[in-house]
């Protein structure tokens, strides 16, 4: 996993963050999934997509641990998850951010709620995870005065989404049985998995 990560670093390190994120933008407008032949852009999972806009509808605001704006129809600013390290340059007459070769991940683990704390400054009413690194998001939307809604999504549907794969939730699924979090299963309480195309 460390070679990962310096690879990933290396690869972004200096270019300019509007730069990177134009970039991401082009590529999600024009790629295709490789296994799913179909535009990354309609990869979102419709029940994910409709459980954030009814939040919204009812006075929620809503945020999401990874990427994927287009995916979910999020603003930036409400997308927690991993960051490269940045540096300022001011030797332009703009300054501008570049990502640095120091990485920091928020993918996993207990820097989730970190970050989560870091953006919101509370926790979560509602969390939704779906594999192993989600155990610590999904505890942390818990407090001593309330109990949170804990979603773990199981992706056991290999027809509708290409794959199932329970391996890597393991734990959580685990963890869901012993502490009652929701289990969904895609297969047996989603009616459909990608929007129509």
């Amino acid at each position: 996993m460390g070679l990962l990560m310096g690879a990933v670093s290396k690869a972004f390190e200096g270019m300019d963050v509007e730069a990177f994120a134009a970039e991401v933008r082009d590529w999600f407008t024009t790629a295709t999934h490789p296994v799913l032949h179909r535009p990354y852009l309609t990869c979102g999972f419709v029940p994910m997509i409709e459980l954030l806009r009814y939040l919204e509808a009812n006075g929620f605001t809503t945020y999401i641990a990874f990427g994927g704006e287009g995916l979910y129809g999020l603003p930036p600013e409400r997308i927690i998850g991993s960051a490269l390290g940045l540096d300022l340059d001011t030797d332009a007459d703009v300054a501008g951010l570049l990502y640095k070769s120091q990485i920091e991940f928020f993918d996993d683990g207990p820097t989730k709620p970190a970050r989560i704390w870091s953006r919101l400054g509370r926790r979560p009413l509602i969390a939704v995870g779906n594999s192993n690194g989600d155990i610590e998001m999904l505890h942390f939307a818990r407090s001593s005065r309330r109990d949170g809604l804990r979603l773990l999504v199981r992706h056991d549907d290999a027809d509708r989404e290409g794959a199932a794969y329970d391996q890597g939730a393991e734990d959580a699924l685990a963890r869901a049985a012993e502490r009652g979090w929701t289990v969904v299963s895609m297969h047996d309480d989603w009616t459909r998995v990608y929007p129509d195309t």
